[in-house]
């Protein structure tokens, strides 16, 4: 876990009084509702449907237990009770009272922790693998150069007014478990031929109304040069990116029109200024922010002991959560763990205070006070010894977070939709808890097995329907809230995006519809291995389209 020296608290603590300023000025009526905007937009703070929504930065997705406290007390005192993990691996609250959301600065401030750029045109929270750094398939790992990147992006006032969000992920693993295809900037870590470490450097992803999968635009780029090629990315972003249309006006749709080609040349040339000086990484640099980062201390532990061995034998339940929830570590006898935020009935990636404080308290006893945020709205301990498997478990069931459900149907990744969100055309939150209660039915659920079903309540994509193996979105068809439904998205190296099936459902149909597509999966698998999206990508979209309209038109 990375320790914040008096530097970043400095950073952090000025922001919140200038905010805070800001915020008085407003409401006295000294600043206007334009004026007022592009500052609260880069301090974390929306204003939606019914109330301000304060989003707040978890710097790839790593939190202390101390964090996580303090924001199980934001949840109470400011709020109704609850926050919402997002796909950025950050947390929202949906209710702050604009007056208060100075306090509330000033309280994250106190853990280190802020909003700074959760929001606004300009370089957001930067997005890992939530496996970092203990996964077994890892070459690098991404965490120091995470966090690198988020000290030079940290009101760096070139980029304070891109022509649009900016979003940068990085992955460590040839897996790639942070999605860096669809994304602004994806970093994926590998190893040169003389042992030099770098990136593969991935340009022009993205999803929303245009969604592009990215193009990698240098196969290997020296880790030292990382900061002077992303300087050079975005300021040709800069120079070119549209002002005058929004939808627009992200990196992917000047990749587009640029072309590929073009778009390298102009990088390359770019860089040609920069490579060599003064953002250039020097070793020791590297080294100084990667000492600020704490390590656990792994005791030497065998990779299975007889305990574990007669859980799992005499209860079946616990031995089904470790198959879904529980992943591999680099470490003998230690393991990572989902935490599912996902059980039926409660809108996905939402979080009491109680189980944040629960959480801090587990985490504390079998994660070295550690945990993190998913992109799927999941919490992650990643340093569990395999001894204590079976008493995390059991501390999950008593706070209501051991649900099974790791990479299955009711797995769902959703936006709020329209039940917070002023610019979504439909709600997501009750279509997921329909499609949960539908198939809430943990046998049915293994024998489906992988699926990734991703809800948005509108283009925008903040559910990442694009990418699911089942897209489900949200459109306004006269004024009512229909749904489209799509098929053969896919995250990882070879990400593809899902196929339109056809013409779009009403709210109440959509469960039919997921019910359906399923029927077809598993009538023709070819075996109980082949995945769902392994399925559509052999047979295309045909026979699950054939299958659900003519049941609908019965």
């Amino acid at each position: 876990m990375y320790q914040y020296d008096t530097i970043d608290r400095s950073i952090v603590r000025q922001r919140a009084l200038q905010f805070r300023r800001q915020t008085e000025r407003f409401l006295e009526g000294t600043l206007s509702e334009d004026e007022f905007r592009p500052l609260r937009l880069q301090n974390g703070l929306y204003v939606q449907r019914h109330a301000p929504m304060l989003r707040v930065a978890i710097p790839y997705g790593m939190l202390k237990s101390v964090q996580l406290r303090r924001l199980a007390h934001i949840a109470r005192e400011y709020d109704r009770g609850y926050g919402h993990f997002s796909t950025r691996q950050n947390i929202q609250y949906n209710w702050p009272a604009l007056e208060r959301v100075p306090d509330i600065l000033d309280e994250l401030a106190d853990v280190d922790m802020h909003a700074i750029q959760t929001s606004g045109n300009c370089i957001r929270n930067t997005t890992v693998d939530h496996f970092a750094g203990v996964a077994p398939d890892e070459v690098l790992n991404p965490l120091v150069y995470a966090e690198i990147i988020r000290q030079w992006s940290t009101l760096h006032p070139e980029f304070a007014f891109l022509p649009r969000k900016f979003k940068i992920a990085l992955s460590g693993s040839p897996e790639d478990r942070a999605a860096v295809m669809v994304h602004d900037i994806g970093l994926k870590a590998l190893f040169d031929y003389d042992g030099k470490p770098g990136f593969t450097v991935v340009v022009g992803g993205g999803l929303g109304r245009t969604p592009i999968v990215g193009h990698v635009i240098r196969e290997f780029l020296p880790a030292a040069d990382l900061l002077t090629y992303l300087d050079a990315i975005l300021r040709v972003y800069n120079l070119h990116g549209r002002r005058d249309n929004k939808y627009k006006a992200r990196i992917k749709i000047l990749v587009k029109e640029l072309g590929v080609a073009e778009f390298r040349r102009q990088v390359e040339h770019e860089w040609s200024f920069l490579e060599g000086g003064p953002g250039t990484l020097p070793a020791a640099e590297i080294a100084r922010v990667e000492a600020r980062f704490t390590r656990p201390a792994y005791g030497t532990l065998p990779q299975m002991s007889s305990a574990h061995e007669r859980h799992l034998h005499e209860n079946a339940v616990f031995a089904r959560w470790v198959a879904r929830n529980v992943h591999p570590h680099r470490v003998s006898g230690y393991a990572a763990v989902t935490i599912s935020l996902k059980k039926t009935g409660v809108p996905p990636g939402d979080i009491t205070a109680a189980q944040m404080e629960g959480i801090a308290d587990l985490a504390e006893r079998h994660s070295f006070g550690e945990l993190r945020v998913t992109h799927e709205q999941n919490l992650v301990f990643a340093d569990v010894e395999r001894e204590s498997l079976y008493a995390l478990w059991t501390g999950l069931k008593a706070l209501d977070l051991a649900t099974a459900n790791r990479g299955l149907v009711t797995n769902i990744i959703a936006c709020p939709g329209g039940d917070f969100c002023s610019l979504a055309n439909a709600v997501s939150i009750p279509v997921a808890a329909a499609i949960q209660e539908r198939f809430d039915d943990l046998d049915y659920l293994h024998d489906v097995g992988d699926l990734d079903l991703n809800i948005s309540g509108c283009m925008n994509s903040c559910g990442h329907h694009h990418v699911g193996h089942i897209g489900i979105l949200g459109v306004d068809k006269n004024g009512q809230e229909w749904y489209q439904v799509s098929i053969g998205g896919s995250q990882g190296p070879t990400a593809s995006l899902g196929k339109v099936i056809g013409p779009s459902f009403a709210r109440a149909d959509v469960p039919d519809v997921i019910e359906r597509l399923i029927e077809v999966y598993l009538r023709q698998r070819d075996s109980d291995a082949e995945r769902f999206i392994d399925a559509v990508q052999r047979l295309g979209i045909e026979p699950f389209k054939r299958n659900v309209y003519a049941l609908a038109d019965q």
